[in-house]
């Protein structure tokens, strides 16, 4: 079997390692109906459909975790309609947090303290819980992480 040495080959090869398939055809519904533990690695094959380019966010993983993880808080975003890319609502939480991320705090900071947008606070990461804990075991299993090919 001959390897293909192309970019798009590579791609394909990092894709299969981190997520269980090459990531080609993915569709944003599939992606975030996917419910842990995840193939390969642990990381979802994300969808360039659901990726927003203007806040480098892949909104559908996003939410589908906030809703896993904290229904009430993002029932309070007051989002009309949280899969029309116009919410202002989805849009200024969107600005939020692409703005923290980017220059304000940085992801590190932004993983590990999480968000506040108005009187909401979000966790978008929950760490490796200690033994016994089961609560937090549960919320540490329903961590997301999403590899997107490249965007053309």
């Amino acid at each position: 079997m001959t390897t293909d040495t192309s970019e798009k080959g590579l791609e394909s090869i990092i894709m299969r390692h981190m997520t269980g398939e090459d990531g080609l055809s993915v569709a944003p519904d599939v992606a975030a109906a996917k419910v842990p533990p995840f193939a390969g690695t642990g990381y979802i094959a994300g969808s360039h459909k659901s990726y927003d380019r203007a806040h480098s966010i892949d909104v559908v993983q996003l939410f589908a975790f906030l809703r896993t993880t904290q229904l009430d808080s993002f029932k309070k975003l007051g989002m009309a309609d949280p899969d029309d890319p116009k919410d202002i609502n989805r849009l200024k939480f969107l600005a939020r947090l692409s703005g923290d991320l980017g220059s304000k705090r940085g992801v590190i900071d932004v993983l590990r303290k999480g968000i506040d947008h108005g009187p909401v606070h979000f966790d978008l990461f929950y760490g490796t819980p200690s033994a016994g804990n089961e609560k937090a075991a549960a919320l540490h299993a329903q961590n997301r992480f999403s590899i997107t090919r490249q965007l053309a």
